[in-house]
């Protein structure tokens, strides 16, 4: 339920513009090859699975830090994907990087983070204890979502499909969506977890609330929005709706995925899939789901699958 929101103090983020996705297009270009779509079933998938860390992530994390002097230190807080981008774009880059990800994080993630030389701290029940902590380290902060040059960097992936008539993402800060909606020509529909609907939530209060939501096999979609988050108002202007799906319709969706395409997907990667296959949202003219990341824990795909 809609409540006060514990976030202090508000911090001022500049939204973006198409020139500065535009300029993270040239950024982040040599570093990283444009990934690939397939055909699937009366809509095309958008395969940033194949990411280097197995997810869309990448590109904000690149496009933020070539922004940055160097040896600047940065911190950020994750649900995971966003940390595992920041350690990995960090230690290509050459920056010292700190990530706070809450006890509730996905293992699978948390444990790739690990693998990079980068300072994880883990801190608070769930991903907004986790935030609030890192927003008062020391360091720039990078947010997964509410930061000009992240949410650009994601705009690039809008770029590589602008011939699209529909592109349908998952939201959950929005920084996704707010980025493909800058560089899209055609709809943009965003899809989010019934269990968190964050975003959804803000719609329709006309404001960013803070909700009680509970836990989804969409873990990387987990999380109430940052007060004042820039992504409000471009998802609110520029995207054309956004609908929620259950965990069945989740779960069903990793499973399609997995046996028709033998893809490895985790739920928020695999969230505009159901509500494609749900009929949640229609698919018009040229659609394309994009599968946002595939870092799912072995134990948690094995219960879907079966």
């Amino acid at each position: 339920m809609p409540g006060t929101v514990k976030y202090t103090p508000m911090r001022q983020v500049q939204a973006p513009t198409l020139p500065d996705v535009l300029a993270a297009e040239e950024r982040i270009r040599p570093l990283l090859p444009r990934t690939p779509t397939v055909e699937s079933n009366g809509f095309a998938l958008k395969l940033e699975t194949l990411q280097p860390t197995g997810s869309f992530k990448v590109r904000g994390a690149l496009n933020a830090l070539g922004l940055l002097p160097p040896a600047t230190p940065v911190v950020t807080a994750s649900a995971g994907n966003a940390g595992l981008a920041l350690a990995w774009a960090a230690q290509r880059l050459g920056f010292d990087a700190t990530i706070v990800v809450a006890e509730n994080a996905s293992a699978a993630k948390v444990g790739a983070i690990r693998r990079f030389d980068a300072t994880l701290v883990v801190y608070g029940e769930d991903y907004d204890d986790a935030e609030r902590h890192a927003l008062g380290l020391p360091g720039h902060y990078v947010s997964p979502y509410n930061d000009r040059d992240v949410i650009a960097g994601a705009g690039t992936l809008g770029l590589e499909l602008a011939d699209a008539d529909t592109i349908v993402v998952p939201v959950g800060g929005g920084g996704l969506a707010a980025g493909v909606a800058l560089a899209a020509k055609g709809r943009v529909v965003g899809v989010v977890p019934e269990a968190f609907p964050a975003m959804r939530a803000a719609l329709d209060a006309g404001r960013i609330v803070e909700i009680d939501g509970s836990a989804t096999i969409a873990d990387g979609l987990h999380g109430n929005i940052e007060p004042g988050s820039v992504t409000f108002d471009v998802v609110r202007d520029r995207v054309d709706d956004v609908v929620t799906v259950s965990e069945a319709e989740l779960e069903q969706a990793m499973r399609f995925l997995a046996r028709e395409h033998g893809l490895v997907v985790e739920g928020a990667g695999a969230a505009p899939v159901a509500a494609l296959i749900a009929g949640k949202t229609p698919a018009r003219g040229t659609t394309v789901a994009v599968l946002s990341g595939r870092n799912v824990t072995f134990e948690t795909l094995a219960r879907v699958l079966r």
